[in-house]
């Protein structure tokens, strides 16, 4: 047994060993280098929408950390990235803000940006239809804070999460498949090690694999409750002993585009959604204020406001569309697709 000498705080489980380090910093943007891409920016968007205002930030981030323990353990990692957030609003428009653009790359290409800003910008006061069918087309991790509690282990083991008693069934879609991702190649702004110091065999460890519910996370004290092993999934607290969660819930991506997954159909961005979420059974509603249509590549024009419906099971299971590769023409990120029920606004 292990202690925090100073809050007297038993650590009841043996420490880990490994030696291992990191570095995926790229090129952040120096000071003068931001003062430079925020100018370009502006004059870039200034000039050809001269009918919107902006409003945001241009920054970088670095990000560090060490950990090492009495037994020899020494994990390192390095990263860093710069960002472009934007948030527009045109002249005729009676709110704060219309959307966002958020541009997120260790190293900046202004180029991709100005493709994205364009694509946003171009076709958004042209007024289009509903299409027959919804399909959102959104980032992934907007939408999977209900699925990352339903994986408690301790929820699972306790009855109280959506997804208790179905370990071992078939409960999502082929085309989900959630996993926790501390690899090299796809880990982003994170460690490769939890707050117990636990590195999953690979890098990885899968919670549900082609629908198929495996298993639920948990950390040493968990696994030790319920007698079973730790998924390397403790969180940190650098004043304390380990708690909380640390889970990437990464979506595995597929092998189609944007496009090819809309299969001639039309797609639905929202860019200004607020005043939903998950309620407790997993029932999900949210107003979309401003929708933008997209055939997966372009962006044509707005919808009317409307209102999200579906539920967690849905929404992974029959009306799962699946998770695109990574674009460059409306994302700079991971993007799902999925139908869903729409009401009015």
């Amino acid at each position: 047994m292990s202690w925090n000498l100073e809050l007297k705080r038993p650590y009841p489980f043996e420490l880990e060993t490994g030696v291992r380090s990191r570095d995926k910093t790229e090129k952040p943007l120096t000071d003068e280098e931001l003062m430079s891409t925020a100018e370009k920016v502006l004059k870039y968007l200034h000039k050809k929408y001269p009918d919107y205002t902006f409003n945001g930030n241009v920054g970088t981030s670095l990000w560090d950390e060490h950990v090492e323990n009495s037994r020899g353990m020494d994990y390192s990692c390095k990263d860093g990235n710069s960002v472009i957030g934007l948030s527009f609003k045109h002249k005729d428009s009676k709110d704060i803000s219309d959307g966002y653009i958020n541009f997120n790359q260790r190293t900046i290409k202004l180029r991709q940006f100005y493709k994205i800003a364009d694509n946003f910008l171009e076709n958004f006061t042209k007024t289009l239809p509903m299409p027959e069918e919804c399909i959102i087309v959104d980032k992934y991790y907007d939408y999977t804070g209900k699925l990352h509690e339903s994986l408690s282990l301790e929820k699972l083991k306790l009855g109280t999460s959506l997804l208790s008693g179905k370990v071992g069934q078939k409960v999502f879609s082929d085309d989900l498949t959630v996993l926790h991702d501390v690899s090299d190649k796809n880990t982003w702004m994170a460690s490769f090690w939890d707050g117990d110091g636990v590195v999953p065999k690979g890098d990885k460890v899968y919670f549900i694999k082609n629908g198929k519910l495996l298993r639920g996370y948990c950390d040493k004290k968990i696994a030790k409750k319920f007698r079973t092993k730790t998924t390397g999934n403790a969180g940190f607290n650098y004043s304390d002993i380990p708690g909380g969660s640390f889970n990437t819930m990464t979506l595995k991506i597929g092998n189609k585009t944007i496009k090819e997954l809309l299969n001639g159909r039309l797609g639905i961005i929202p860019v200004q959604s607020f005043g939903g979420g998950f309620k407790e059974k997993g029932e999900y509603t949210m107003p979309v204020q401003i929708g933008l249509l997209t055939d997966g590549e372009k962006i044509l024009g707005r919808v009317p406001p409307f209102t999200i419906s579906s539920n967690m099971f849905d929404m992974f299971g029959k009306d799962f569309i699946g998770v695109a590769k990574y674009n460059k023409e409306i994302f700079n990120d991971k993007v799902m697709l999925f139908k869903c029920q729409v009401g009015k606004l």
